[in-house]
């Protein structure tokens, strides 16, 4: 499934992010620290310390926009031994995948209940 146009690249933002930060520090960050244009209408994906909440900003060609997702059960999975203040280009699959507390890099291995209730 394809959820992005397909000049709209995903950038991964390595480490954690202070997840307090609003849209308008999250797009500073985007500026400041990984060195994009936070209105390129490009998506910037952030992870907390905790790794079970993600905040994604991007410009839709009228205001910044936030997505935030918590997962209940998990952690969003994120690359390991970089520096922060990188970046890693996903492709739209591989968000999709993300955004469903998938391992985006293992898409088999899905969390199910052991039983309902």
């Amino acid at each position: 499934m394809t959820l992005l146009p397909p000049n709209v690249k995903v950038h991964l933002a390595f480490g954690y992010t202070d997840m307090r930060k609003g849209i308008d520090g999250l797009a500073m960050l985007v500026q400041g620290i990984l060195r994009q244009d936070p209105f390129s209408g490009h998506l910037f994906v952030f992870r907390g310390r905790k790794a079970n909440l993600i905040k994604i900003v991007f410009w839709d060609g009228t205001g910044l926009c936030l997505f935030t997702k918590r997962l209940e059960h998990g952690v969003f999975l994120w690359p390991s031994n970089v520096e922060p203040g990188g970046t890693l280009s996903l492709t739209s699959s591989q968000l999709s995948m993300l955004i469903d507390g998938v391992d985006w890099r293992a898409p088999d291995q899905r969390w199910r209940p052991a039983i309902a209730g």
